[in-house]
């Protein structure tokens, strides 16, 4: 078990897994709301899955949740361009941006991926007993199509696999898929794992 799994975890109760939920709280590391809703892509708004560990195996290979839309503005790629300290001008110059291919400015690559974050509060599988959670990294990481700026995103979550590495510890892999509003090919696609420690 890593050391930084000893890391503070928010409590929360526990409730259905479908529907009102009771719980509230964040999984740390994970990023996950318990009590977030879930797009279903017909109008309508599902509480995020939560799963006993035991229900995992008949959700491998099925679509978990999809996010709420996000607008990426100039405001927030600027931000992101101060925290990284990355204003190179296809991102910060919208004058100069305009006359690239791109014709306008576009988010940074890593913008989109760390929005995967808040998309995560809503679309991806959560587990219930869980006490804290840590973010473990990528698998698989591809930049498929650049944002412009003023642009929709959302969070499309599978779930790929689910281990016990260790007594109540649970590697979930997620694939994700960044979807851009109105746009053929996605902005990214990935495979995102996460450690899960339930009671």
């Amino acid at each position: 078990m890593h050391d930084h799994l000893l890391a503070a975890a928010l409590p929360h109760e526990h409730g259905p897994s479908w529907g009102r939920t009771e719980r509230h709280g964040i999984y740390p590391g994970l990023l996950i709301d318990c009590c977030a809703t879930q797009n279903t892509g017909f109008g309508g708004t599902l509480m995020a899955l939560t799963l006993h560990t035991e229900q995992l195996n008949d959700y491998i290979g099925k679509e978990v949740g999809v996010s709420e839309w996000m607008l990426v503005d100039q405001e927030r790629i600027n931000q992101f361009a101060e925290a990284t300290g990355d204003h190179q001008y296809i991102h910060v110059d919208p004058e100069r941006a305009a006359k690239t291919p791109f014709g306008t400015t576009i988010a940074h690559g890593f913008l989109t991926m760390s929005l995967m974050v808040e998309m995560g509060y809503e679309g991806s599988t959560k587990l219930d007993n869980a006490v804290m959670g840590i973010n473990y990294g990528f698998d698989k990481l591809r930049f498929i199509n650049p944002v412009k700026v003023n642009s929709r995103v959302r969070g499309r979550f599978q779930l790929m696999s689910a281990e016990e590495k260790n007594l109540n510890q649970w590697l979930l892999k997620h694939a994700v898929t960044v979807e851009i509003e109105g746009e053929d090919k996605p902005a990214l696609i990935a495979e995102w794992l996460g450690m899960t420690v339930v009671e």
